[in-house]
């Protein structure tokens, strides 16, 4: 609590600031230029007229390396490119980064002093930084939001008499959340540079917005928002119009120096994928930033399958644009509501005849652990044929029957042949204006080629060997270009 309230006080204070300097000299920001595998960026430096250029929507391909609780983006940024790594973010907007080596402040992050990646973001080291201004349309939807803690609202700011078409100051801090997470900071344009498909080749996407945070609660590492909304790095880069995908690797791979997962955004996410099951797009005008599906069933079983009834929250929205369930990357687990989250378990429990590790239970949080034969101490032989499989069918007739290892997880290495494994889904309740049902999580995406088509509005999903995917789109030989 003194923490929180701490954080607040620093929020009224930059706000505060932000107010009182706006006539001063404007202060350089931090910027990112996103080193991407792409095959075109529509923001170049062309010359071309920009509706043209908007015609001409090319393919970027990124590399993604897996860290223990996600999935990292390299982003270059600034003049000179600085490199930063943040995590990728289907669930949120903004791309923010740390700035400042010596300034920026993460509160109650012991949890996460390992996680630190890179050096953080230096404005002052970059000559093409300047700060967003108050007009923009990323400043009016970075201060749109519900947040309590956003330092205008904190310190008693009025929006409307700053956020005018001809004013010409810079947009006021900003603070955005996470969740348990908050981060501050100030709306920054830099130069994003991209890597071209063809090798040795780059483009320059000017003018890039995203967030220069000094100050976060919870929050250690950057993020790279693919939300729906207008501040999100797809929507940026015109690839709202088309889509996205990505393959994550195995948390097996986690920090594996010569393999990474695949990001592709462009026609070439969403071209040619006759192969795939696809699940239509739901609607909320809630949160039209999230990627919604509607699930219908979820099966168990070894050779014969038994369903859990699913509630009607989980198929579909209602009238207020609540229920659904989100897919996103920047959630580690699947979340499920209650009663139905423990009805599952129950019907688990009913079918898994090994003993419980109760002991793990308690430590970790999970809540339903077993221990299961691992002959001769070797994890690779503990197969999840000991352990029922797990399907979620979705809306259209999509059945995803989960990967070996996306649903139970070794907790330690084994002892005496066995080794236990622990369910990683975890239960979430539901209150009144509760948003989305329930969460489809990136621990359960593993090994699944995941197509966000949004020209078609729809997701599609295939089980698949990431690390192959990596290694046929050549990108284990860019990467190191």
């Amino acid at each position: 609590m003194i923490e929180t309230f701490r954080f607040v006080l620093l929020l009224a204070a930059v706000c505060l600031t932000s107010i009182n300097n706006y006539h001063a000299k404007e202060i350089r920001n931090p910027q990112y230029s996103l080193v991407l595998g792409l095959t075109h960026s529509r923001l170049s430096k062309t010359g071309l007229d920009p509706a043209k250029e908007l015609l001409e929507m090319l393919d970027m391909t990124e590399p993604l390396r897996e860290v223990r609780d996600g999935y990292i983006i390299s982003l270059n940024l600034g003049t000179p490119p600085q490199l930063i790594q943040v995590y990728l973010d289907t669930g949120s907007d903004l791309t923010w980064v740390p700035c400042g080596n010596v300034t920026f402040e993460c509160i109650d992050c012991s949890d996460y002093r390992s996680s630190r990646l890179t050096a953080n973001f230096s404005p002052s080291r970059s000559s093409s930084a300047t700060r967003d201004s108050c007009f923009s349309r990323f400043c009016i939807d970075v201060h749109s939001s519900d947040s309590s803690y956003d330092p205008c609202t904190v310190a008693g700011c009025s929006l409307s008499t700053v956020i005018q078409s001809t004013c010409y100051r810079p947009c006021p801090s900003f603070a955005y959340t996470y969740g348990d997470g908050i981060v501050a900071g100030t709306l920054t344009r830099d130069t994003l540079r991209v890597h071209g498909s063809r090798q040795n080749s780059t483009r320059e996407i000017p003018k890039f917005c995203f967030g220069c945070v000094g100050s976060t609660y919870k929050e250690p590492i950057g993020i790279a928002g693919f939300g729906k909304g207008p501040l999100s790095l797809p929507s940026q880069l015109g690839f709202l119009q088309k889509g996205f995908s990505h393959c994550f690797l195995s948390f097996r791979f986690a920090n594996h120096p010569n393999i990474s997962s695949p990001l592709v955004l462009g026609d070439l996410a969403i071209s040619s994928k006759e192969y795939m099951q696809f699940t239509p797009m739901l609607r909320s005008h809630m949160y039209p930033s999230y990627y919604y599906i509607g699930l219908e069933a979820i099966t168990v079983g070894y050779n014969v399958t038994a369903a859990v009834e699913v509630p009607l929250m989980l198929r579909e929205l209602d009238s207020s644009g609540n229920g659904g369930m989100i897919i996103d990357s920047g959630t580690t687990y699947t979340h499920l509501p209650e009663p139905f989250y423990s009805q599952l378990l129950s019907l688990l429990q009913s079918i898994i005849t090994y003993p419980r590790a109760l002991e793990v239970e308690a430590r970790s949080g999970f809540d339903l652990c077993y221990k299961i034969p691992c002959p001769m101490n070797d994890i690779s032989l503990a197969d999840d044929e000991y352990l029922p499989s797990i399907s979620f069918h979705f809306l259209n007739n999509v059945s995803l029957k989960l990967p070996q290892g996306n649903a139970f997880y070794a907790m330690r290495a084994p002892i005496n042949s066995t080794v236990t494994k622990c369910l990683l889904f975890q239960g979430m309740d539901i209150e009144s204006d509760y948003g989305p049902a329930g969460v489809f999580g990136s621990f359960q995406q593993q090994n699944v080629e995941v197509v966000y088509d949004l020209e078609k509005e729809r997701i599609g999903f295939q089980v698949t060997d990431c690390a192959l995917s990596w290694i046929s789109q050549g990108l284990h030989i860019q990467r190191n270009n």
